[in-house]
Formats: C-alpha cells, sequence, structure tokens
C-alpha cells in the first residue's frame, strides 16, 4: 500500500511523508477517521514509506523487497494486534494464533471493517472481538528485540476500541516507556471509546473523510461500476468506503430493503411481523445488529434534512431518495429525535451484551407509540 493507492486527502499524506523526511516521527500516533475510512490505509502507507529503501518522492516505491513485505503482512518489523475471538477450532484468541487470517485480511483490500474481520476469523453467534490483557502485557517482549531490517519496529494496532480497562492500562505502560526505536500507529473509528490517558500519550492523526469527486474515480477504477452510480455512492457513505466498495461491487441493497419492511411492520403495527424481524435480527452477528442500527440512525437523520428544506444535505443512494421522501412524512422534528434517541439507546444496550431479539421486538413498539403520538 502506497499514499497514491488511496483517493484524496493529499494534505495527510503530505503531513506524513515529510514527517519521515524531516525525521520528526511520533512514537505513538492515533490514526482516527470513519467507520470503514482510510485510516488503515494510511498507517499501511506510512509504515512502507518508513521502511521503503528506494523511496519517490513523498512515496514508496512499492516494488522494494520491504514494500512488498510490508504489503503482505510479513515483515518482521511489524507486531499486529487486532480483536480476536474464540472459536471451535481456535481457543486461545490472540493476534499471533490468527496472523495467517489477518494477512489474508489485509492483502484483500485496506478498507475494512470489524464485521469483516469477524466473518473471516470463523466469530460465531453475539462475539464481538476483543484484544486481551494477557497480548498487551507480551507486547513488551515483542519489542524488546531491535530491529531486524528496518530503522523501526512498528506496533500497528487496529480497532483499539476493541481494549477493556486491564488491556487499556496494560498497553498504557508500554506507551509510557517505549523503547526508543519503536513506533506505535492505533487505528480507530471511535477515538471517543479510547482511555483519556491513551489519548494523552498520541499524535492524533484525523484521517477526514475523502472527497467526493476522488471517491467516485476510484470506485469507478476499483469496481468498474459506472460514473454516476460511483458519484451516488461516494454522496450517500458519509466516508464509509468499505461500505461503497462492497455496494459497488454486489449493489446489494439488503440493509436498505430490511429497514423499509421494519418500519412498514411498525406503522401497519403489525406485531407478528415483528416478532419475525426481531428473530432473524436476533439471528445476525453481533457487529451486524450495530450495522442496521447505525443505518437507521443515517435514515432518520436523511429524513430530518427532508422535512427542514434542506435536501441538499440528504447523503443517500437514488433508490433510497424515494424512501426517504415518503417516509419523512410521517415523521416531524420530535418524533425523530425521540425515535434517535431510542435507537441510539438499543445500540448501547446491544454494546452491553443485551438479548437482541428482545432490545429489537421493544424498540419497535416504543417507535409504534411515538409513531402513534405523531398523528
Amino acid at each position: 500500500m502506497r499514499f497514491q493507492d488511496i483517493p484524496g486527502l493529499q494534505q495527510t499524506k503530505k503531513q506524513l511523508s515529510q514527517s519521515v523526511l524531516n525525521e520528526h516521527i511520533a512514537h505513538a500516533q492515533l490514526f482516527h477517521g470513519p467507520t470503514g475510512g482510510a485510516q488503515l490505509a494510511m498507517a499501511m502507507a506510512f509504515t512502507s514509506f518508513l521502511f521503503c529503501t528506494n523511496r519517490q518522492g513523498d512515496d514508496a516505491c512499492g516494488t522494494c523487497p520491504s514494500c512488498q513485505k510490508v504489503h503482505k503482512g510479513i515483515h518482521p518489523d511489524i507486531v499486529y494486534l487486532f480483536p480476536t475471538v474464540t472459536t471451535k477450532k481456535v481457543k486461545e484468541a490472540e493476534s499471533d494464533v490468527f496472523l495467517p487470517e489477518w494477512r489474508n485480511f489485509i492483502t484483500g483490500g485496506l478498507f475494512r471493517v470489524l464485521p469483516e474481520w469477524l466473518a473471516t476469523m470463523g466469530a460465531e453467534g453475539n462475539k464481538q472481538g476483543n484484544i486481551p490483557v494477557e497480548e498487551t502485557r507480551k507486547l513488551l517482549g515483542k519489542i524488546s528485540l531491535k530491529p531486524f531490517e528496518a530503522p523501526f519496529k512498528v506496533v500497528i494496532i487496529w480497532n483499539p476500541e476493541s481494549l477493556n480497562l486491564s488491556s487499556g492500562n496494560a498497553l498504557l505502560k508500554t506507551l509510557e516507556e517505549p523503547p526508543s526505536d519503536t513506533l506505535f500507529l492505533l487505528v480507530c473509528a471511535d477515538a471517543q471509546k479510547l482511555l483519556t490517558t491513551i489519548l494523552s500519550r498520541t499524535q492524533r492523526i484525523a484521517i477526514q473523510a475523502v472527497d467526493e469527486a476522488s471517491l467516485a474515480d476510484f470506485l469507478v477504477k476499483e469496481t468498474g461500476t459506472n460514473l454516476e452510480n460511483a458519484q451516488n455512492l461516494a454522496i450517500s457513505c458519509e466516508g464509509n468506503i468499505a461500505w461503497a466498495l462492497e455496494k459497488a461491487k454486489s449493489e446489494n441493497l439488503s440493509t436498505s430493503t430490511w429497514f423499509a419492511d421494519w418500519m412498514r411492520a411498525v406503522y401497519q403495527k403489525n406485531l407478528s411481523k415483528l416478532v419475525g424481524l426481531a428473530d432473524q435480527f436476533d439471528g445476525l452477528a453481533k457487529e451486524d445488529q450495530k450495522s442496521l442500527l447505525e443505518y437507521a440512525l443515517h435514515i432518520f437523520r436523511q429524513c430530518l434534512y427532508q422535512i427542514s428544506d434542506a435536501p441538499t444535505l440528504i447523503k443517500a443512494l437514488e433508490k433510497e431518495k424515494a424512501f426517504i421522501t415518503n417516509f419523512s412524512k410521517t415523521l416531524n422534528r420530535q418524533s425523530i429525535e425521540k425515535i434517535s434517541e431510542k435507537v441510539s439507546t438499543a445500540h448501547y444496550q446491544l454494546e452491553r451484551n443485551g438479548r437482541a431479539k428482545m432490545i429489537h421486538l421493544d424498540l419497535s413498539l416504543q417507535i409504534i407509540r411515538i409513531a402513534n403520538a405523531n398523528k
């Protein structure tokens, strides 16, 4: 992965390359951006440039042995930490155990989200993945050795939001007194979930959403979709490149269809249908459940723009805009605020491992009450 392989974000690329060329590199950096954004790709491109033995101006060459090893995930001076789960085949959930799967995962593309990784590992049921304290405690031993080939040993921690209090505190001890030749790159989508003490010890690298024109060109190049569809996706994805790539390749609107079916059952007060949808919801992986609720919040936000006479702010596919136009007629600002609050509460309850079926069915009933009060 090179900087030129990432669409847009020229200022961030220049900032990172100049920090290497000027030898002003912070020992701990937090790459944070939108879900499914370019933060992992940017961290890998930065590492490639740092390790490259034949730099081409402000970018890595992409062909030297070092660049090839970084691309394949096999460079001996990169340590990876990422969320893991136990499965029927794997009883010890540590990053080293899943390294072969991780290498396949990142070589398949660096615009990725946690549900994809959980599926790659074979996570079952509602397992969400975490970085256990044993891993962060073992980290000091891994970085105590001098770099084998590169000028630095780089620790890439993907999804550090998966650190719990114990593993976060163990990482903090390492961040406070790191070896002089070790860099930490934390790659996340929700920095607010990190310990404030970790945040205070990192240099924050904000990875903004890629501008729509650059992203549209990227989608055309990567997926072969037509320019009009790519432009619609670039507008509606809200920085989630992983989502845009998936939609461009499959044009699968199952999420929007599921949401439309859910709202239709809510407004028809079809309890048997709602119970069936709650059963379907319960059968999904935990991250997919949360993604559906996040999508619901996205649609309600678009409806708010619609009823506020600000249609230019709406970010949705053309096929979704008709639904938003009609659905928003049943809502007002107060009902959107109340429903969004209920959806956010349900999302929090899922994170706290509440029973998904009961959470979803209760949410449906609460939306019915709000919708009736709106009539």
